[in-house]
């Protein structure tokens, strides 16, 4: 839900494809509630040999806060964290089968959890806290060894986000971004497609620059 809100106002996809007018597509294939147990399944639905490498910049792979889900509270979305670790690899492997490499890729890991905030969500639904910061935590790490292993560039975001001591005011409700938390998370994404994205050339010159007495001579 993190990555299929993310194009919501103030979202931090938004955000990106704001900056990325004229030059590239930001594409959105964020599933809510889903864990990489199931995206690892449906990868190749999304992403497959007919989409062109050659135009795929970079991929971003964003899970952890489902999978990491107390197992006695939250059996449908909880994925035991060796499976996360190698079904994060398997997917790397998989882009890598079409041709993207793991220069492009870069995987993001949960944010933390604030327990009060989203103990108070769950108990507004009738359940208990079914997730913990310190057990995200581990997700994330694991995350950021697979990114180590794999070649590919990470955001550790649970980290990042806990350098500020009340790391509260980036989430909504515990678990999900703020508008701070889409900007910090845009923030930081960034700086790492920047060198990526930095010689792509704008779509079509600028308006100024068509000569409007032979049009055809700068648009075809």
């Amino acid at each position: 839900s993190c990555f299929q809100f993310s194009f919501q106002e103030n979202g931090w996809g938004a955000s990106l494809a704001e900056r990325l007018v004229r030059k590239c597509d930001v594409v959105n294939r964020g599933l809510s509630g889903y864990n990489t147990r199931w995206a690892k399944l449906i990868l190749p639905r999304l992403i497959n040999k007919s989409t062109s490498a050659d135009s795929t910049v970079a991929v971003t792979i964003f899970f952890g806060a489902n999978d990491s889900a107390l197992k006695d509270l939250n059996p449908k979305q909880h994925v035991p964290l060796e499976e996360y670790a190698a079904n994060l690899k398997s997917m790397i492997q998989y882009l890598k089968s079409v041709d993207i490499t793991e220069d492009r890729i870069i995987l993001i890991t949960p944010p933390p959890l604030q327990e009060s905030a989203w103990e108070k969500e769950c108990l507004a639904k009738g359940d208990k806290l079914n997730r913990r910061n310190a057990t995200t935590g581990e997700y994330a790490q694991a995350c950021v060894q697979v990114a180590r292993d794999c070649g590919t560039d990470v955001l550790d975001l649970w980290t990042l986000m806990q350098k500020n001591q009340d790391f509260s005011s980036y989430l909504s409700d515990g678990l999900h971004l703020s508008t701070k938390g889409n900007s910090f998370l845009a923030a930081q994404l960034w700086s790492r497609l920047e060198k990526k994205l930095s010689g792509l050339p704008s779509l079509l010159p600028y308006w100024r620059d068509v000569d409007h007495a032979n049009p055809e001579a700068s648009l075809l």
